[in-house]
């Protein structure tokens, strides 16, 4: 059943539904059908029983007179009259002289009405029911075929038996029709998503406004789409920025070493191209080893070595760092410490300090304070800020206060920093300080990670 079609699988069950239904709304009919015409006979029975009783009261009459006869119906219904004893004193044809009742039966009569159950008797091809009243001391007993009973229960079934099936194709029939029709949005989202491709952006599912599991399939699914085209651009994006900015450096270590082999007329010469070249081939280095950083943390695959790191040390290293080319404020925090990669944080703090030094003015702060479980590791200075237009977009990759500086940098240094927190289950973010300046910080949770080298988990941007 698995293999078949959902419209044929969808119709099978509504098929095999209605047939439970339909043969037991049968049955049902058929069995109350029954019972009825079972009480109808007895009804009548109870009728005929009281027109005889009256007429074999009355003297000089007997159950073979014409008013009896009129009343007992030859070869569907018959009567017989018994003394107290059980003595056949009057009977129809062709019942003869013995007795209907047993003495059993007898004695259940005198005390009142006895209805019993008959195999054929003599001269009646079918079976029967029979009824026994008192008449004054004598017991009248009489029966009638279930003939009429029998005929009518069976051209019901046969009536049945056809009308069912009927019914059942009829059923199955829509049950197909509707299953197609409600298949059919099915069918024209799966030939839509088919056509879409990379190549077709914007491309949607085709959803109906019906308000049922199906709208909320295809809003599902484009929502999906929209997920995943985004993520498209930011691959293709990150792509061509790349070899944008690979494409530099690559340009310059070229010529130099061009010149080198060409026009170095001395030692010097030579020894200067090697230099510039050493330069940019190290500018290529870090360009590559961020580029790699970047996509590990995408794939959750960033490595990270845990271990408990005291904050206050992690700050000094990170200003000893950076003394040769200002010097860096630091405060102290009074003990606190966190659990993560000593190198990836001291990574990170680095690259914030870099920008801040890079891009600020005046003095660089870094400072650190709890608040609410998570550790907040600041890096402050008082220059100008960040441009409006690339505070919200500055964790981005390549995003650069001047993007014509081809010598301020790749932009991925704070793109790293975001990734670092992520990968210790943390954020980052920026603002700009009141009282002129930036304030770029990472959140990292306290104690959230323990143990041994482990690579990081992939976090919902």
């Amino acid at each position: 059943m698995s293999r078949l079609p959902i419209r044929i699988r969808v119709t099978a069950a509504f098929a095999v539904a209605m047939a439970a239904v339909l043969a037991a709304s049968g049955l049902f009919l058929y069995l109350r059908l029954g019972s009825h015409l079972e009480t109808a006979l007895d009804r009548e029975l109870q009728l005929r029983a009281q027109d005889l009783a009256a007429l074999v009261s009355q003297p000089h009459t007997s159950l073979a007179n014409d008013s009896s006869t009129r009343l007992v119906e030859r070869g569907e219904s018959y009567a017989q009259l018994l003394d107290a004893r059980g003595r056949v004193l009057e009977t129809t044809r062709p019942l003869g002289t013995v007795p209907l009742l047993s003495g059993t039966e007898l004695r259940e009569a005198r005390r009142g009405p006895l209805y019993s159950d008959r195999a054929p008797l003599p001269g009646l091809d079918e079976t029967s029911r029979l009824l026994a009243v008192p008449v004054g001391g004598r017991i009248l007993v009489v029966g009638a075929t279930r003939q009429d009973r029998a005929e009518t229960l069976a051209s019901f079934r046969d009536e049945l038996l056809i009308a069912g099936p009927v019914a059942l194709l009829l059923a199955s029939l829509a049950g197909y029709g509707l299953a197609g029709l409600s298949l059919r949005q099915v069918e024209a989202m799966r030939r839509r998503a088919a056509a879409i491709s990379a190549d077709t952006r914007g491309e949607r599912l085709p959803v109906p406004s019906s308000g049922d599991e199906l709208e909320r399939l295809g809003t599902t699914l484009n929502e999906m789409l929209d997920r995943l085209e985004a993520a498209l651009e930011r691959e293709r994006d990150f792509v061509a920025d790349a070899g944008h900015e690979l494409r530099t450096p690559l340009a310059l270590l070229r010529t130099e070493l061009e010149l080198a082999a060409r026009q170095a007329r001395s030692e010097d010469d030579l020894r200067a191209a090697v230099s510039s070249a050493s330069r940019e081939a190290e500018r290529l280095s870090r360009l590559a080893e961020d580029l790699l950083l970047i996509a590990r943390s995408d794939r959750g695959q960033l490595p990270l070595r845990v271990e408990d790191v005291d904050v206050d040390e992690l700050l000094g290293a990170v200003a000893s760092r950076f003394a040769w080319r200002a010097p860096v404020q630091r405060r102290t925090t009074g003990g606190l410490g966190i659990r993560g990669d000593r190198l990836r944080l001291e990574q990170a703090l680095a690259n914030l300090v870099d920008n801040a030094l890079r891009y600020g003015d005046g003095a660089v702060e870094l400072l650190a304070h709890a608040d609410d479980g998570r550790i907040e590791l600041h890096v402050r200075d008082e220059g100008s800020g960040f441009p409006p237009e690339l505070l919200d977009r500055a964790f981005e990759r390549f995003a650069r206060p001047d993007p014509a500086r081809m010598g301020g940098g790749a932009g991925l240094g704070l793109s790293i920093v975001r990734a670092i927190a992520e990968a210790h289950g943390g954020s980052a973010g920026a603002a700009n300080r009141a009282s002129d300046g930036a304030d770029v910080w990472l959140t990292l949770p306290i104690g959230s990670r323990g143990g041994e080298d482990r690579p990081s988990r992939p976090t919902a941007r």
